[in-house]
């Protein structure tokens, strides 16, 4: 977790991790992978904002630790050590999901 907090993005990105669906029920019944479609990840950092023409910040729509929807495509991957992460910009992201 230490490199991930060395990262932070630029401007009015956000870095993701993936929420990787569980494979097989607690009761050991294997799951296809059409029931695991949701893409979504958790927001691990996000930047400052972007600024508009007259240099006013415009913040980020998501914060640390909101679940958030993802486009099927896009987002560029980076592995920080062992772990694998996506950075998004802001605009990509597609909704925050919420219990």
């Amino acid at each position: 977790m230490s490199a991930v907090k060395r990262l932070i993005p630029s401007l009015n990105r956000v870095l993701v991790e993936k929420i990787i669906p569980p494979s097989k029920t607690s009761a050991g019944i294997l799951l296809p992978e059409k029931t695991a479609k949701l893409n979504s990840g958790k927001v691990v950092a996000v930047g400052p904002g972007a600024r508009d023409r007259d240099g006013k910040v415009i913040p980020v729509n998501v914060k640390e630790g909101d679940t958030v929807l993802l486009p099927e495509y896009g987002g560029m991957e980076i592995k920080l050590g062992e772990k694998e992460f996506h950075l998004f910009r802001d605009e990509d992201i597609l909704g925050t999901l919420h219990d």
